[in-house]
């Protein structure tokens, strides 16, 4: 009896004898499914599980086996499929090898030949299986130790800055809050925020201050206002933090990265342009840099610096609905007016 778990191998010809020899040929090692064209095997494969292999004859009514192979090659679920085409004498099999199929077995079937040329392209299918699933695991982990280290510098950055290491906790919270909110209410951003990975910018959000590291104790712990030559400095964190990034990796080729790039330098543009470092304004400003504006300033706002005593919740959100269109993007301002609630519970369990 087959073993329940035994590789699938759907065969697809127009020709009932020849699915009949194939399937008599395989059918101790492997379970079959048949289809008699193109279109037929596409629904089988949109209702079961993939099989390991397909064998797909090239000339059949319908669809043919040309044309079937063009539309699993177009799909990111089917190309990986390995395709073994059943070829005549008149198939170019160069041709048919040079589209991307894995192999070929002509007519007449020769029995040996068409379970050795199975059972390779098998067995190599298993094998790339198992490397990607090995690459996977091992990417995982070294971006769970990448985020952790990164965390940690995050923390040790808000140490220093005098904090409790909870201001990242706060920010990211207020960020997925707000990313949620404004994906759940179909708001003018949700379908741009889904692309952009709420809980990738979320992680981002925990270098949104790393520049600071770079700033004089003299003036990062200073307990009153700074004068206008130490507020420039201070406001090389946004530049210094972007070269940071940049150096951890290219931030072109991975998304959490362009998120620390945008955080970083753009958490202090203001809605009208009249922040810095560039003084970008409106949607020029990166949406993940707005959404780090808002989660920063009310954290700000409401928790106790070295500078400046707490805000009470009520006079926060009166500055952020005052700053809406000025500072702030007034569709995120409006959010946070929203779910304020929310934030004061997310400042009170983290202090």
């Amino acid at each position: 009896m087959l073993d329940s778990k035994a590789p699938s191998v759907l065969v697809v010809d127009d020709v009932e004898m020849n699915r009949m020899i194939l399937e008599e040929i395989l059918k101790d090692d492997y379970s079959i499914l048949t289809a008699e064209n193109g279109k037929q095997a596409l629904e089988i494969l949109k209702t079961q599980a993939h099989p390991k292999i397909i064998l797909l004859d090239v000339l059949m009514p319908e669809m043919s086996g040309r044309e079937m192979f063009e539309i699993m090659i177009a799909d990111n679920a089917l190309k990986r499929i390995p395709v073994i085409f059943i070829t005549a004498e008149e198939d170019s099999e160069s041709e048919l090898l040079a589209a991307g199929a894995v192999d070929f077995i002509g007519k007449p079937f020769k029995p040996e030949i068409v379970k050795l040329r199975v059972k390779n392209q098998i067995e190599l299918k298993n094998y790339s299986d198992s490397l990607e699933i090995m690459v996977a695991e091992k990417t995982a982990e070294a971006t769970k130790t990448l985020d952790s280290a990164l965390q940690g510098l995050a923390n040790v950055i808000e140490h220093r800055d005098l904090e409790s290491g909870e201001h990242v906790k706060r920010t990211q919270l207020f960020v997925w809050a707000l990313t949620g909110y404004l994906i759940r209410t179909g708001s003018a951003y949700a379908e741009a925020l889904k692309k952009l990975q709420p809980d990738i910018i979320m992680k981002a959000m925990a270098l949104h201050d790393v520049g600071k590291i770079a700033i004089p104790d003299k003036i990062l712990l200073k307990p009153g206002k700074l004068d206008p030559d130490e507020y420039e400095i201070m406001k090389t964190h946004t530049t210094r933090g972007k070269e940071i990034i940049g150096e951890l990796g290219d931030v072109n080729s991975s998304l959490y990265l362009k998120h620390c790039e945008d955080i970083c330098y753009g958490h202090h543009e203001r809605w009208d342009g009249k922040g810095y470092p560039q003084g970008l304004s409106g949607e020029n400003i990166p949406l993940p840099a707005r959404l780090a504006a808002l989660a920063d300033v009310y954290d700000a706002l409401v928790c106790a610096r070295v500078y400046k005593a707490a805000m009470s919740y009520e006079e926060a959100i009166k500055i952020i609905a005052d700053g809406k269109g000025t500072q702030f993007d007034p569709i995120l301002a409006d959010a946070v007016l929203e779910i304020q609630d929310r934030f004061q519970e997310i400042s009170q369990q983290y202090k």
